[in-house]
Formats: structure tokens, C-alpha cells, sequence
């Protein structure tokens, strides 16, 4: 028996963890947040397996701790994620358990480790995990164009994630955050082994499989995707935002030239370019991963495809994933990226059967 708790499990991201992970009969669960009542209408979904619900704030120590205490895995998908960092995993490995962020970034883990991979042992990662970004982006978008290369090198992968969904103020703010070396670098590609700033220019109202109408792709070479390109030993890769108009661009664009202003006075801009991109389009996301492989032998994949109607939702399919391969022991102490310790092929099969997918692709 293992139990799980899931912090923020009555948010959206948490209920799809709380509903995925009873589903398998995985639990019993501890559905936490800051209103108990809301964590108690979360445990009513979480049918067949014992549920309670729990009041804890990320900002109450001891609250913390005693959710994390007794739990033999800590799903966290309260946020927002600058916020959290390590926090979360930190109260969990305290308190003997496995930990999965549906969020998080190296950011994080170099919060948690000190930025070492070595001597770490009071931390309990000798003997437990935290994985990180174990959501939709980063996580799906570094871990789908691996089965692209699951037969060879490639000598280019182009890379699409984005559509049209909401903003709250919260991930307005994570979103204005996206910058500096640890994030990535807006406008550049990854060539013959390196970072070539200012390789790209945003393309507009181009036609892409899988996205609705024209979009407008912008240039940004996460650092995930920089990882990705040196791992596989891709020759070059190409990495764009999709937005269905410009408005939300626009509004990061204004904020990061305003030295003067706290990005916070920008939050409700990049809340009202979510709005103006939903009344465009309706709510859709799609993932698209294209790669041209160095040996074109017949029958190799060259396209992932993969749509949902809500991102943040799927983010949740994906850390209950997650913490399905924790319990099954599939996941090997450390800290990790999600990306990095998930099975390609397995999680592109659950994927397939997830509700939430409207679409997959792998041709």
C-alpha cells in the first residue's frame, strides 16, 4: 500500500492527480490545500481508495510537515513555481517519502541539491527521488521527441508547443520569469553543438499540423531543449512558442523592456493576452515534434502530434504518471527531471488512453 499526498490536489492540475492515481488504485491519498473544504470535494472523486482531505500552506512549516509525515510519495501541484522551489521536496524527503513536482525546473533542483550531484545524503536522495517538472512543458515537450530518436541520430528536430488557454495571475507571474541562463534564449537555435544566438525570427500566421487556423511560432531554445539537442546529439534543433494571436508576446515583450516597473504591474496584461487569445480560438493545445534523422531509413517515425483541450490538466495526467512509476519502483533515488528517468514509449501509451488527449500521433 502506498500513500500518496498530493498538494494542491484541489486545484486543476491536482484533481486530475487525485482522480488518475485512484483510478489505478493507487493509495490511499491525503489531498491537501489552504481550504479544507475544497481538499474534501477533491477526495470525493477519489473513489475506491481511501481519501482525506488536509489544510496545509506553503508558507506553515509545520502544516507542511505534518502533511508530508506518513506519506510514502508527495506530489506537489500547488505553485506558483518560483515560489515553491525546493520547499515542498525539501519537507518530503524530511519526512521519508518519494517526491514529484508537476512543475519545478533545474531551478529548483539546483535549490535542492546546492547545484551538486554529489553529498547528498542528508537529503535522502541516496535512497529516495524527487523528480521535477513532471508536467506538460517542461516534461512531455523534453521526453516525446526522444522516440523520434529511438532509432538514430537526427540532423534536425523542429519543435511547436502552445495554443490558446487561460493565464491566472500566478502563472502570469512564472511566465515573466522565463528568462536568464538557466530558462533559456529567446531567438536562438541549437547548431554542431552549441547555443547560436539570434538564429531565428518569430514566424507569423504560418499553418502548422495539429494547430487550429494560422499561429504565430516565436524562437525560444529552453534549456530543456538545449539538454535534449546535447544528449541525442541532434545537429540542429529548432524550439517555438505557439500563439494563436500576438497579444500574449506583445505583453511579455512590453514588460521585459520596462527596467523601471516590478513585473507584477505587467501580470494583468499577460492575463487579459490569454483572454484575447481564448476568444480567438477556444481552449486547445497542441505538442508537435518533426525531426529529419540522419539515416532516412524507410519506416522511421518523423512526427509526434499530440493535442489536449487543457494543458494544465494534462499536467496533472503526467505527475500521476509519475508517481505510478515511483510506486512501481521504476524511478532510481536522485534528483531528477521528469524527461530524463520516464520511459518514452510507456508514456506515450498512457497518453493514448488518457481522457485527456484528443489526439496522438507518432508517424
Amino acid at each position: 500500500m502506498t500513500r500518496v499526498g498530493v498538494l494542491g490536489g484541489s486545484g486543476t492540475v491536482g484533481r486530475v492527480v487525485v482522480e488518475r492515481l485512484a483510478g489505478w488504485e493507487i493509495g490511499p491519498l491525503r489531498v491537501g490545500g489552504r481550504d479544507r473544504d475544497r481538499a474534501a470535494e477533491a477526495c470525493e472523486a477519489a473513489s475506491g481508495v481511501p481519501a482525506e482531505p488536509f489544510r496545509v500552506d506553503l508558507d506553515d512549516d509545520a502544516a507542511l510537515r505534518d502533511f508530508c509525515t506518513g506519506c510514502d510519495i508527495v506530489v506537489n501541484c500547488a505553485g506558483p513555481s518560483y515560489r515553491v522551489l525546493d520547499r515542498v521536496a525539501r519537507a518530503a524527503l524530511a519526512g521519508g517519502a518519494h517526491y514529484v513536482d508537476a512543475a519545478g525546473d533545474l531551478v529548483a533542483i539546483d535549490a535542492l541539491t546546492g547545484g551538486g550531484a554529489t553529498g547528498l545524503d542528508h537529503l535522502g536522495l541516496d535512497r529516495r527521488a524527487a523528480v521535477f517538472s513532471a508536467g506538460l512543458m517542461p516534461g512531455l515537450s523534453g521526453l516525446l521527441p526522444r522516440l523520434l530518436a529511438a532509432d538514430g541520430p537526427l540532423a534536425r528536430l523542429d519543435v511547436y508547443v502552445g495554443g490558446a488557454a487561460a493565464i491566472g495571475p500566478l502563472s502570469a507571474v512564472d511566465a515573466l520569469l522565463t528568462r536568464g541562463p538557466r530558462f533559456g534564449t529567446a531567438l536562438a537555435a541549437w547548431r554542431a553543438g552549441r547555443i547560436v544566438p539570434g538564429a531565428l525570427r518569430p514566424l507569423r500566421s504560418v499553418a502548422l499540423p495539429g494547430f487550429r487556423d494560422r499561429v504565430h511560432a516565436w524562437p525560444f531554445l529552453s534549456t530543456e531543449m538545449s539538454r535534449l539537442a546535447a544528449e541525442l546529439g541532434v545537429g540542429e534543433l529548432r524550439n517555438y512558442t505557439v500563439y494563436v494571436t500576438e497579444a500574449i508576446p506583445e505583453a511579455l515583450a512590453r514588460a521585459w523592456a520596462d527596467d523601471e516597473a516590478a513585473l507584477d504591474e505587467h501580470v494583468p496584461a499577460v492575463v487579459t493576452a490569454a483572454d484575447t487569445d481564448l476568444a480567438a480560438t477556444g481552449p486547445y493545445y497542441a505538442m508537435l515534434f518533426q525531426a529529419v534523422p540522419r539515416d532516412p531509413a524507410p519506416g522511421r517515425p518523423r512526427r509526434v502530434l499530440l493535442r489536449t483541450p487543457d494543458s494544465y490538466a494534462l499536467s496533472g495526467a503526467v505527475a500521476a504518471l509519475t508517481a505510478r512509476e515511483l510506486s512501481a519502483g521504476a524511478i532510481p533515488p536522485g534528483a531528477h527531471l521528469a524527461c530524463d528517468v520516464l520511459s518514452p514509449s510507456r508514456t506515450l501509451a498512457a497518453m493514448r488512453g488518457d481522457p485527456l488527449v484528443t489526439g496522438v500521433e507518432l508517424t
